[in-house]
């Protein structure tokens, strides 16, 4: 395996850890610290797989550094609901910089092998991890900015829940437990649906259907 799919593989574990954090830990200060440094890692992680500048991967490091240090202190001062909204926000930032720096990494590998790899599948798949987290720190957001419920049987959009929701919405699984409460839950929620379905159908399996086996490949 190739330093780029190792890279690209860690990333994808990485996701896969950050995704099952949120979607099991309880709330609270240690929730909201440990969500940050995972949400961080996994930019950086990101920025190391789409193998950036060594000068941006430091600045990136002192970012995420500040910004753990932000959420930390608002869990010290502020009241949970600012804590929370402040997390959710500093997350939801980090996650929307990582898809351009993955589909910047994805695009080079292209025109440098000019065919598609697994180092390839594995950052389109990141992609859609990416986006079902940043709808989910998006919820967690708009509720504790708006001060009512998210959801419209008055139950709170608390991490766990947000991440739930948001990826059976990615998905258009749909169980229908929790439905949006708000016109701009509801469009939000529609939107996050049509971008995965569009996301799978489309370039996905454009992507999977062109990808190239190991090995030497058979003249016709």
């Amino acid at each position: 395996m190739s330093d780029s799919q190792h890279r690209y593989g860690l990333l994808l574990l990485a996701l896969l850890a950050t995704f099952f954090f949120y979607g099991v830990a309880e709330p609270g200060d240690l929730q909201r610290t440990i969500g940050t440094l995972l949400v961080g890692g996994t930019l950086l992680l990101a920025l190391f797989a789409a193998e950036i500048r060594d000068s941006y991967l430091r600045a990136s490091v002192l970012v995420v550094a500040v910004t753990v240090a932000a959420v930390i202190g608002a869990s010290l001062v502020g009241d949970q609901r600012t804590a929370a909204a402040i997390t959710a926000i500093a997350s939801a930032l980090m996650v929307v910089v990582a898809p351009v720096v993955v589909v910047l990494g994805v695009l080079r590998h292209l025109r440098t092998d000019q065919a598609v790899t697994v180092t390839v599948v594995a950052g389109v798949l990141c992609l859609y991890m990416l986006l079902g987290l940043f709808f989910s720190f998006l919820y967690v957001a708009i509720e504790n900015l708006g001060g009512a419920p998210f959801f419209a049987n008055e139950a709170s959009a608390v991490p766990a829940r947000a991440v739930y929701f948001s990826f059976t919405t990615l998905t258009t699984t749909g169980y229908g437990d929790y439905t949006a409460r708000t016109n701009l839950g509801h469009t939000l929620s529609v939107t996050e649906a049509l971008i995965g379905q569009i996301y799978l159908v489309t370039i996905v399996a454009a992507i999977v259907s062109r990808l190239v086996p190991r090995g030497p490949r058979r003249a016709n």
